[in-house]
């Protein structure tokens, strides 16, 4: 394989899974604060109040990433560190760590990739009503173009929102993520408003420096019907419309899809979509970032049979197991899924530049007793991913960086500390880093191929 020059290699994090120092230098309690603090809602009662104490040991985590010869960092901002009241003033102490850690990140020639939102909204906004409420579009949009103004002169990617899907629906429909709510209509106005806050921050941050790069990050994946039968056929529908197409259309097309509309609207009257807001939520974008992890083949008519919440208007619709090889997630490992997406992305929604800004995979990944790191799965699983991306590039797609998630073990959300997707093992007693033989490999294959212009 052989990626274009200037092609963007690099690593993800997100702040609370990495960050820990919490109750800090001013920064106040998130949501995922709250809710890992409530028993049974995080396996084995873990938090995130250390995590892998990023906010001290930056400086050897920039270290670790020019040893991998990557030239980008995709990291999120934490909302609740910089504004501690949701709204108002900047904290300078919290602004003063991110500054530090771009001034590091810039002095070995690794560019940042600011996420202003990877899911961890202040508790104070969450008390207020959180993303149901109109009003957080709004103050989101005031802290993006708050701290804009103070890192644009250094930052040159903005991503807005990280999976506004996970914020939204697992949040408040499902409750399998913070704030861990179990109510559909409030999901859905969670999205709506995810999608509007989106649209007022890029629209704001653009007047004020108009040559930077803005856009979103989604999750997406391909949705397959289990069989030819109408049912499942309809349900694959049903299931892409609020996976996929409840974010693309809007964002790229102006309008919320007229089926998915129809499908929930006996959950909302959908009057928290203004007059003008689906003008605002399709601000041009500069890229779009697209997060892969699976293909999701589908069913309908059944009954759920792990009790879980479902999504707003999908109880019937199951997912059907293939036999696939999993990661410790319980995702089958389906690199075809990634082309597909691209390529369906690309054809569907054009004119945009793609970005893979998430893929990897948990293993159970153990230091040995030579005392490294031997992860040969998650080396085939890349390898695979990449050679995916690499073909959807020969088939046309405007393919322009690749994210590697995570960059080193970390707090993965209800999973807690149970999960280990970094490229970098992380000793949880010690914080000890151990650099993995897929981190090794993974510098062999960025050192091979196209490097950021």
């Amino acid at each position: 394989m052989r990626f274009p020059d200037g092609f963007a290699w690099g690593t993800a994090t997100a702040s609370y899974q990495i960050e820990g120092a919490v109750d800090e230098d001013g920064r106040s309690p998130s949501i995922w604060d709250t809710f890992s603090h409530t028993p049974g809602k995080v396996e084995n009662g873990d938090t995130g109040d250390v995590a892998d104490d990023h906010y001290h040991r930056y400086q050897e985590d920039v270290e670790l990433m020019a040893s991998l010869g990557v030239g980008w960092y995709r990291f999120s901002l934490a909302w609740p560190r910089l504004i501690p009241a949701g709204s108002g003033a900047l904290n300078e102490k919290g602004l003063d760590f991110y500054s530090r850690l771009i001034d590091a990140l810039l002095d070995k020639g690794i560019q940042p990739w600011v996420t202003l939102y990877h899911w961890d909204l202040p508790q104070v906004l969450q008390d207020r009503g959180g993303w149901p409420e109109r009003d957080t579009a709004q103050r989101f949009a005031d802290y993006a173009v708050a701290l804009h103004e103070r890192l644009r002169d250094r930052v040159r990617h903005w991503t807005t929102l990280n999976e506004p899907w996970v914020s939204a629906f697992l949040g408040y429909a499902v409750g399998r993520h913070a704030p861990g709510i179990q109510d559909g209509e409030a999901a859905l106005r969670a999205a709506h408003h995810l999608m509007l806050g989106h649209g007022l921050a890029v629209e704001a941050m653009r007047a004020a420096d108009p040559e930077a790069r803005y856009g979103i990050t989604l999750n997406l994946s391909p949705v397959n019907p289990a069989s030819e039968d109408a049912v499942d056929v309809d349900a694959a529908r049903r299931a892409d419309g609020l996976s996929n197409r409840i974010f693309l259309d809007p964002l790229v097309k102006g309008a919320y899809p007229h089926d998915v509309l129809e499908d929930v609207r006996g959950i909302t009257d959908a009057s928290h979509i203004q007059d003008g807001d689906e003008a605002r939520i399709a601000v041009p974008l500069d890229f779009l970032g697209i997060n892969y992890y699976f293909r999701a083949v589908v069913r309908g008519g059944s009954e759920r049979r792990n009790g879980e919440q479902p999504w707003p208007g999908q109880d019937d619709i199951e997912t059907v197991s293939r036999g696939l090889p999993q990661t410790e997630m319980g995702w089958e490992i389906d690199a075809d899924g990634l082309y597909d997406i691209l390529t369906r992305v690309a054809r569907g929604y054009p004119g945009v530049p793609l970005y893979v800004t998430e893929n990897g995979a948990a293993f159970a990944d153990e230091k040995s007793a030579d005392g490294h790191v031997h992860d040969p799965r998650r080396i085939e699983y890349l390898d695979a991913h990449f050679r995916a991306a690499h073909r959807a590039i020969s088939d046309g797609v405007d393919l322009r960086g690749y994210f590697v998630w995570s960059l080193m073990d970390n707090f993965e959300w209800s999973f807690g500390f149970s999960k280990r997707f970094g490229l970098i093992h992380v000793d949880y007693e010690t914080l000890e880093r151990t650099p993995k033989d897929s981190a090794r490999w993974y510098a062999e294959t960025t050192r091979a191929n196209g490097r950021p212009d």
